[in-house]
């Protein structure tokens, strides 16, 4: 394995060369990997939509999931975001910077394209001295876990590297990260406050400082279709012969629904619902 194009990030004394190349790559469009206090992330400018499908590229996925976008403090967000509720301005002063994603909806003037985001967008402020540092000189960046789609988040550079490193100039090395348990986001895009996935801050504390409903409950099932799915096996014992295929054997009914990537998550669940950045 080359690690030249993987860059020492570890002491703020001397990480200044290495920044320098990572910003540089930013700017012309290419791509990163850096560290962020969950895993590590592979990060794109937000504002240039050839940089962001070469990272949907490079993890092999397609628009239906767009990646949250990593800021460098609580200020951006009004230069990202309109009709941002007090209740998400009070959670962002409580928690960022830390484990929380906030879906709000994003300003129409910005020129970006993140994917099919129908016209939000998942912020949040990593806590992660070399992400931070990064963030403050290229401003948001649209980060999702460094990993190809199925496989588990990397927690160290080299694990990116033998993902990602034919799509990535610069690896950002700050150590092992921290992995753990992903950001809990919550959507500020409806009438009230909602969590959609639990996960570093819990409920109560959110409650704590603003108005925050639990989880929707799943959809009931309709159980009055159960006898009419399973009428014509019974009347047609042919349609399960041997060689035949159930519909949806064999695969995963799951992974063709849209979903958020909202961030980088913990190794096994990058690709799912937060799956916006953690």
């Amino acid at each position: 394995m080359s690690l030249i194009r993987i860059k020492d990030a570890t002491d703020p004394g001397t990480w200044g060369p290495s920044l320098d190349e990572a910003v540089h790559a930013i700017g012309r469009g290419q791509l990163v990997v850096l560290p962020t206090d969950t895993v590590y992330g592979i990060a794109a400018d937000a504002f240039d939509p050839r940089a962001v499908q070469a990272l949907l590229d490079a993890k092999g996925r397609g628009r239906q999931m767009p990646p949250p976008v990593l800021i460098p403090d609580v200020r951006t967000l009004d230069g990202l975001a309109i009709d941002v509720p007090d209740g998400v301005r009070a959670l962002a002063d409580a928690f960022w910077p830390g484990g929380l994603t906030v879906i709000v909806r994003a300003q129409p003037s910005l020129a970006w394209d993140l994917g099919e985001t129908h016209g939000t967008v998942a912020l949040r402020v990593p806590d992660h001295r070399v992400a931070l540092a990064l963030l403050r000189r290229t401003g948001p960046l649209a980060v999702s876990s460094a990993n190809r789609t199925g496989r588990p988040a990397a927690t160290t550079a080299q694990e990116a590297y033998r993902q990602l490193g034919a799509h990535v100039p610069v690896l950002l090395d700050g150590g092992e990260a921290p992995g753990g348990v992903a950001s809990t986001i919550v959507d500020a895009t409806g009438d009230v406050l909602r969590v959609v996935r639990l996960g570093a801050i819990d409920l109560a504390a959110l409650a704590a400082v603003a108005p925050v409903m639990a989880p929707a409950p799943p959809a009931p099932r309709d159980e009055t279709a159960a006898p009419e799915a399973a009428a014509p096996q019974a009347a047609a014992p042919e349609a399960t012969a041997p060689g035949a295929t159930r519909p949806g054997a064999g695969t995963d009914a799951g992974t063709d629904a849209p979903a958020p990537d909202t961030e980088p998550q913990d190794g096994g669940t990058a690709d799912t619902p937060e799956a916006p950045a953690r």
